[in-house]
């Protein structure tokens, strides 16, 4: 009998190593996660990252700026707007261009659009991640419209590469204006599903409410911006903090909260949607006449120097930084990628908690992968 008990006891205190990845669904992408446990609670996770790395950074030294688009739009796919956006403006900003007001709000409304339909998937798969697969259509039906509006503009749906240095690839399509108001019109009338459907649905609420806290000190300390940190109470957005495009002549709430868990990461994006909506429905019967576009010279070279530039993606703020030496490749690129970033926060959050509370905490920071393999 004692030894019975004796093998019992050496059994709780073993920890066990398991392999989360690199094809698990709960991943969002090819991620593998190394995670010890002991029993059902998390001890460690350590992140094995790289499996789709394609050395972006490395490939933008020996093509032209307006071939380094192309790139971005494969970082974050679902931010693929903004990340075109943010390798515009360093660009121009190099050059001293000026950007029509045209250009500008058509950006921003892009933008927006990119935003919302991003949260939307992120609904659709979080929902689905904790079992709730009708969100996955529910999501994925209210995407589609936004991503036939881009399709009607751009000729693309996700990779659109419509943002280029000057303005813009191509005009808004004559029915863009009508399809962004029906959609909106649409969208208000059924983002109150999402709540009926997962906000405040009691099996979700327990199993994101107080678990995976991020505190506004330790969002601070290791850089976790976009939503994620702000549901912290992390002020961080760049649209606030240093607007760019059209965001100095709109009006919106920067959404935060205090509490930082899960449940909070996610309603932060909810609510960004409808505040997305906002930013639209002010621009959207604003956008005055006048090129999309700004004559730039076949082969641009920036000046020799340094250039930055910062946005607000889906996930966060990106940053481009560029170091020119004249010619017309750049001598150095470096993006600070919002998912890369946020990644690291993963153990911190995650440790003493539940395997099952993994999938829900890794989910609500909404991880595209891509973007850390750069």
């Amino acid at each position: 009998m004692e030894e019975i008990i004796k093998e019992v006891v050496i059994g709780e205190q073993e920890e066990y190593v398991i392999n989360m990845g690199p094809q698990h669904p709960s991943t969002h992408g090819v991620l593998r996660l190394v995670v010890s446990l002991k029993g059902e609670i998390v001890k460690n996770v350590e992140p094995h990252i790289g499996y789709i790395h394609r050395g972006i950074e490395k490939m933008c030294e020996s093509i032209t700026y307006t071939q380094i688009i192309h790139l971005t739009d494969r970082m974050d796919y679902l931010s693929a707007m903004m990340n075109n956006e943010a390798v515009c403006l360093a660009v121009e900003k190099a050059l001293e261009v000026e950007i029509p007001d045209r250009i500008k709000i058509i950006r921003t409304i892009m933008s927006e659009l990119s935003r919302i339909q991003s949260h939307q998937l992120f609904w659709a798969s979080f929902g689905m991640d904790l079992g709730g697969q009708t969100c996955f259509f529910y999501g994925l039906r209210d995407r589609e419209k936004v991503l036939d509006i881009f399709e009607e503009t751009t000729g693309g749906r996700m990779i659109v590469s419509y943002n280029c240095p000057g303005g813009l690839m191509y005009d808004i399509h004559p029915n863009f204006r009508k399809r962004v108001k029906e959609f909106i019109k649409y969208f208000r009338g059924v983002l109150w599903e999402y709540d009926a459907i997962l906000t405040g649905n009691v099996i979700f609420r327990e199993r994101s409410i107080g678990i995976g806290t991020l505190s506004l000190e330790d969002a601070i300390s290791y850089g976790i911006t976009g939503p994620s940190g702000r549901a912290s109470g992390f002020s961080c957005d760049i649209r606030k903090h240093e607007p760019y495009s059209a965001y100095d002549r709109v009006q919106f709430n920067e959404v935060l909260y205090n509490e930082g868990d899960t449940y909070h990461r996610y309603l932060a994006r909810i609510e960004e949607m409808r505040e997305s909506m906002s930013i639209i429905d002010q621009l959207i019967d604003n956008i005055p006449e006048g090129p999309y576009f700004v004559k730039m010279k076949p082969v641009i070279k920036l000046p020799e120097g340094e250039y930055f530039q910062r946005v607000e993606t889906a996930r966060g703020e990106l940053d481009v930084f560029i170091i020119s030496d004249g010619n017309k490749n750049p001598y150095r690129v470096k993006f600070r990628s919002p998912n890369f970033v946020n990644l690291g926060v993963l153990n911190h959050i995650t440790k003493d908690f539940k395997i099952a509370d993994l999938i829900a905490i890794a989910g609500s920071l909404d991880f595209v992968i891509p973007d850390i393999d750069r």
